[in-house]
């Protein structure tokens, strides 16, 4: 009987432990993440440290541990959308090896949060691009996917409500500066239209990015708007395809590459707050 009882258990153990290793469609590729998460922990060991010899007039190396280092953390967010049509989809994407592309977070429809890298690894989101002095930025941010196709979808309150729940948290452990929450779109504005009619206003209100003031005053008649774009953060080696950027963001209409007089007083109030 008691051999029965303890077999009979064991089966059921094993059972379970089956059924959860055949609903994790991703085992394999979270496997592969803890294996290169082990490689990264082998380089950042190594002492001195592996490919990072220098020259030297003795021609020898030495290298000293010190005490004060820590490990790099973000300072910007930057969203996206995933312009797909499924959480899923996305999930699929980015697990394939040929696609090169991740980001550290997802935020499906309905709200749900799938974090798929490490805060402190650099995820592969950015791409080519420039904000202010940041050229890398999937070196200095923190990548947000958000579930949407980018043309028909609707940003849902479920989803909106748990961004700004991660975002709450993420500026509070890595103290990201307000104005470092932005878009794929003010980072690459020659490449890419993301994320795509986006409630920036909703997200500054709760202290994820800038925006402009109820109240706006004239621009003084010598007003630079280039210089004033340059200084919000914007590349504007395509003065078209920035200011496009720019009312994407902060205007949401009118997606032409040309300021009008509304646009320049909107502008004018962000500037004097970047300055």
């Amino acid at each position: 009987m008691k051999k029965s009882f303890l077999t009979s258990t064991a089966l059921i153990i094993c059972g379970l432990l089956l059924s959860n290793c055949s609903t994790n469609k991703y085992a394999a590729t979270d496997k592969v993440y803890k294996t290169m998460a082990k490689d990264f922990a082998k380089t950042i060991q190594a002492t001195p440290p592996e490919g990072q010899t220098i020259d030297s007039l003795n021609n020898e190396q030495y290298f000293v541990g010190t005490v004060n280092m820590g490990i790099r953390k973000p300072n910007f967010v930057m969203i996206h959308h995933t312009a797909q049509n499924s959480l899923d989809q996305t999930l699929k994407t980015f697990t394939l090896k040929r696609t090169s592309v991740s980001s550290h977070y997802v935020v499906s429809r309905d709200g749900k949060v799938v974090q798929m890298v490490n805060d402190y690894l650099r995820g592969q989101h950015a791409g080519a691009g420039k904000w202010g002095n940041e050229t890398d930025m999937n070196s200095a941010s923190i990548g947000i996917e958000m579930d949407n196709n980018g043309t028909t979808d609707v940003w849902t309150d479920a989803q909106i409500n748990s961004l700004c729940a991660l975002l709450g948290t993420l500026k509070k452990r890595y103290n990201i500066p307000t104005a470092n929450f932005i878009g794929h779109a003010d980072y690459a504005p020659s490449r890419k239209p993301d994320p795509n009619n986006f409630p920036w206003k909703t997200l500054a209100k709760k202290g994820f990015g800038l925006w402009y003031d109820d109240v706006l005053q004239m621009p003084p008649a010598d007003f630079d708007t280039t210089s004033a774009l340059r200084i919000i953060g914007y590349d504007v080696k395509n003065l078209g395809a920035a200011i496009t950027a720019f009312k994407r963001h902060f205007v949401g209409t009118d997606l032409t590459p040309k300021l009008t007089e509304p646009d320049q007083l909107i502008l004018f109030n962000l500037y004097k707050k970047y300055m």
